[in-house]
């Protein structure tokens, strides 16, 4: 069953790195949604991959673009989640000069995408279970907005569509 407007959203267990060694991201550590979307209001945007060509070159970038305004709006975080590791996001958070502003979260068993019933099986091109491509505003935990798309579209998560949602 699809999550929407007005549930509580699932716990699962997402990875975040926000340190560097020399070579790559250092051990990513676990973050439970549950206990990190409390008391805060968060937009969370959805991507099936890390490093793939619509999530680098429109999605990250847009919410880059506005996040003070969407912070204006009484916003807490920014998440970008997608189902790879918590090292390949931390990596694609420092290629989009991201990290610190906006979280990135590996949902790499796609756990919380089952969970949420927003997976998308992408097995027979060989990218295994991701995310669909959404966005969501929570409160303290509960689905204010969410935003869909259909496949291979890009048109109601991306971040002028939340700032409007926002008010």
């Amino acid at each position: 069953m699809t999550i929407k407007i007005g549930d509580k959203v699932p716990d699962a267990t997402l990875k975040e790195s926000i340190e560097f060694t020399d070579a790559c991201p250092a051990a990513p550590g676990p973050v439970s949604v549950a206990e990190a979307t409390a008391g805060k209001k968060i937009v969370v945007f959805a991507v099936p991959g890390a490093f793939t060509p619509t999530c680098s070159a429109q999605h990250v970038p847009g919410y880059l673009k506005h996040l003070d305004a969407i912070k204006a709006k009484g916003v807490d975080e920014v998440w970008c989640v997608a189902a790879n590791d918590g090292f390949v996001m931390a990596a694609w958070g420092k290629d989009q000069n991201a990290i610190g502003k906006i979280r990135f979260l590996g949902d790499g068993s796609a756990e919380w995408a089952k969970k949420l019933g927003l997976e998308l099986d992408l097995t027979a091109a060989g990218m295994g279970v991701r995310l669909q491509r959404f966005s969501m505003l929570l409160e303290d935990g509960v689905v204010k907005q969410l935003n869909v798309e259909p496949p291979k579209a890009f048109e109601v998560s991306n971040a002028e569509t939340m700032l409007k949602q926002l008010g």
